[in-house]
């Protein structure tokens, strides 16, 4: 038989679940029976030893015996609970009988008789308990008018008696009706939460599956764009090579000779236009890396790759990038994803800019360091600004004013890179003199 903590003693060692409240206080209460009742039996075996009352002593070692047994069965199997609960009723029941028949009233041992509803309440069902109690006060009523017992209890005590027991029946049902009540409306709430958490949960796992979908979408709408200054940025650099081959192809036709030096001065300018397109792409394909890694840059460089990206599309424009460079700050980050942050930012305000038709229109970039170990860095513009109306609903996804030409993803995915993988946010300043968006950058990211 395995040993049981403290915790475990008054349930048998038996585990329950949460449903099965019922059956454990049931379990408690008759663990917790035997076991005030096999000292009582005890103190009384002791007591009436002494004062040489020999009588009630076999009876109460026969019940103290009976005790043991019951403790035991309970826990060899579960399916004995009814019998334990039914034989331990019957003898409290035979025993209280036995005191209330056999001592004197002046001996106050009727007063036990007041523990039997509770004993009933926790022992029995609800339809059994009725009937016990039944069968206890025709005994108690019958005492003093039956020849075979003699009794010292006249008709009015033992009816008295009867009544009392009767009423602190009623009392302790409505009581444990109330808390079954009680119990089974918290086991609802219970059930109700837990079906609350799990709408919860599955409403979360639906918001980070958009997430992702926005983010995917997000990533696609800038792969278009970077994929337009890739065409962009590529178009001059091959326009020239093709006029240079195309130039000396048209010199050796006219029968023009070409001098070994205007071949490698040709051959040189392609190459270094090759090594152009192919930091290009570097460029790019670090950008679209998928493995984000925490990487150490300096600020100024993180900034130029920015710039780099957005010349092609100032290209034919009079927008001007102004930045003013900082001395060594270097910061360890996740790069791709701070380029993805101020290249929408940088694009918003070339969009804008467009848009306004402004005269003279530039974009400052400028950055400082705060005392929190961060940095700020602030892009601004002198557009005409954005709306009160608009501003609202700025970072919220698929917000656009461009119609057609705009995801209105770009914004809402910075605000939510910044917030989730850096920690801040991206605040907005904007007035009809132009917009001022602020990032704040971790020096080391966590």
């Amino acid at each position: 038989m395995k040993v049981l903590g403290f915790k475990d003693f008054f349930t048998s060692g038996w585990m329950f679940q949460e449903k099965e409240w019922a059956l454990k206080s049931q379990y408690q209460m008759l663990n917790f029976g035997l076991v005030s009742s096999s000292f009582a039996l005890l103190y009384g075996i002791a007591g009436n030893y002494v004062r040489d009352v020999h009588g009630i002593i076999l009876v109460e070692s026969f019940l103290l015996f009976m005790n043991i047994l019951l403790f035991f069965l309970l826990r060899k199997d579960k399916k004995y609970i009814k019998i334990v609960s039914w034989i331990l009723t019957f003898q409290f029941s035979i025993f209280f009988l036995f005191l209330f028949y056999q001592y004197e009233p002046d001996e106050l041992k009727h007063i036990w008789l007041f523990t039997f509803p509770i004993i009933l309440l926790f022992f029995q069902e609800k339809k059994s308990a009725v009937y016990w109690i039944l069968f206890m006060v025709v005994l108690l009523v019958i005492a003093p008018l039956q020849g075979i017992v003699e009794t010292s209890y006249s008709l009015f005590q033992a009816t008295y008696i009867s009544v009392v027991l009767v009423i602190v029946s009623i009392i302790i049902y409505f009581y444990q009706d109330k808390m079954d009540k009680a119990r089974r409306l918290i086991l609802q709430q219970q059930s109700m939460l837990k079906s609350i958490n799990i709408e919860l949960a599955n409403q979360v796992d639906e918001l980070k599956l958009q997430d992702q979908l926005l983010s995917s979408q997000s990533k696609q709408a800038v792969m278009g764009e970077m994929i337009s200054m890739i065409a962009h940025q590529w178009r001059q650099p091959l326009s020239t090579v093709t006029l240079q081959i195309a130039s000396l192809e048209i010199e050796k036709k006219l029968g023009h000779d070409v001098d070994a030096e205007d071949v490698d001065k040709v051959l040189a300018n392609v190459s270094d236009t090759i090594i152009y397109l192919s930091d290009t792409i570097d460029d790019f394909q670090t950008y679209f890396h998928p493995k984000k890694e925490k990487s150490e840059i300096e600020l100024d460089e993180l900034i130029g790759r920015v710039i780099n990206f957005s010349k092609p599309r100032l290209k034919g424009t009079r927008i001007k990038i102004e930045f003013a460079e900082v001395d060594e700050i270097f910061i360890s980050t996740y790069i791709n994803e701070l380029i993805q942050v101020l290249l929408n930012i940088v694009n918003n305000a070339v969009d804008a800019l467009l848009e306004d038709d402004i005269k003279n229109p530039k974009i400052y970039i400028k950055a400082q360091v705060t005392a929190s170990d961060s940095v700020i860095v602030k892009i601004s513009d002198n557009a005409k600004g954005i709306s009160s109306e608009n501003m609202e609903h700025l970072f919220e996804p698929y917000f656009s004013t461009k119609g057609k030409n705009g995801t209105g993803l770009g914004l809402y995915m910075s605000q939510m890179i910044m917030q989730k993988q850096f920690g801040t946010i991206i605040e907005v300043q904007s007035s009809k003199d132009g917009s001022i968006f602020k990032v704040e950058i971790p020096i080391d990211i966590k």
